[in-house]
């Protein structure tokens, strides 16, 4: 089986929801919606094969927004998904969802379904809308009974990261079959977003005993651990070990960006990460994508340009948050704010 290849693919930026935390909304400067027309989403599914094919990869696809089922071409597009026989997960919102619907997603060859918990409902409502949260953790059973995974993605900051215990609890109640939170990356708008690195790490050990303590129980849900932090945390707890043997030129994890990831937006924007504003490398309607791949993301796999990373043991499994970095201080290479590994520790080269 040849290795995956994600494409995060952002096909309209129609929502009916304005998060405060959204990349397209928070700057205040976004004044024109964009979405893909029918030609355009052909071009760039067949582009994203090519490159596949050029490279050995299988290509999966992560379709959004926005709110993708918003597009008017969205289940035409599914069914050239189905046509190739690619799977693929959604991101979106929980208004638009009904057994009905999901029963279709799942026959056109829908795997995942992640939808959006950003506190309990005060808070959640706040950011997002108001009945959000109420409707995403009653869609969460519209997913599942259609034999789709129910994914719940939590945004964390210095805002809700106290609500973080009380969201899990909430999700594992609904039956969600996936939770997993990924940290918040400064673009704009009035969230306050600057947690300490110690205030992180005691999110992560509060989260982890909670993880345990439902694993114990039996609980069904799975917890990603999808911020690379973990691995540190990890290690310091003795929960991660550095292979013995390991290829000093190899990396065996940490962040996808330009790795085996990437973003195309309605404008056809190819990112080497949404997350990380600045990282255009190109134009799906304009460029090959896979002559870009040698080229324009070289600039996101210099790992010898981290500036804290690089001489850390776990470079190879974590290397923190790129986009993090970026949003806060403007360099991709800058040290993750939230890492709280200390220089002169034994994780340290010199």
């Amino acid at each position: 089986m040849k290795p995956y290849f994600s494409f995060q693919w952002h096909i309209t930026d129609e929502c009916d929801q304005r998060c405060k935390h959204c990349y397209i909304y928070s700057s205040g400067e976004h004044t024109c919606l964009f979405s893909m027309n029918w030609k355009q989403m052909e071009d760039t599914f067949y582009n994203c094969l090519d490159f596949c094919e050029v490279y050995g990869r299988t290509p999966y696809f992560y379709i959004t927004g926005g709110d993708p089922i918003l597009h008017p071409d969205f289940w035409r597009l599914l069914q050239l998904m189905k046509d190739h026989d690619i799977k693929f997960t959604i991101l979106g919102n929980p208004f638009h969802l009904n057994d009905q619907v999901c029963r279709e997603l799942k026959w056109y060859g829908c795997e995942k379904y992640q939808l959006s918990i950003d506190g309990l409902r005060e808070t959640h409502d706040w950011f997002r809308k108001t009945g959000s949260y109420d409707c995403t953790l009653e869609k969460i059973g519209c997913i599942n009974r259609a034999g789709i995974r129910s994914v719940i993605m939590t945004t964390v900051s210095k805002t809700n990261r106290m609500e973080v215990p009380g969201i899990i609890d909430a999700v594992v109640a609904a039956g969600a079959n996936v939770f997993a939170f990924a940290r918040y990356v400064p673009s704009g708008g009035d969230l306050d977003a600057s947690m300490t690195a110690t205030e992180y790490r005691e999110l992560l050990a509060a989260c982890d005993k909670k993880f345990k303590e439902y694993k114990a129980e039996g609980c069904e849900t799975y917890f990603n651990k999808k911020d690379h932090l973990w691995i540190l945390y990890e290690y310091e707890i003795g929960d991660f070990k550095i292979p013995e043997n390991v290829d000093p030129n190899m990396i065996y994890g940490g962040c996808n960006c330009a790795n085996c990831h990437m973003t195309i937006l309605p404008t056809g924007d190819i990112y080497a990460c949404r997350r990380v504003a600045d990282s255009k490398v190109g134009n799906v309607f304009e460029d090959r994508i896979a002559d870009l791949w040698e080229t324009s993301f070289e600039d996101y796999r210099e790992y010898d340009k981290l500036e804290k990373c690089s001489k850390c043991k776990l470079k190879a499994w974590c290397r923190g948050c790129p986009a993090v970095a970026c949003g806060t201080n403007g360099s991709f290479y800058s040290d993750d704010p939230q890492c709280w590994a200390d220089v002169n520790s034994d994780l340290f080269v010199s």
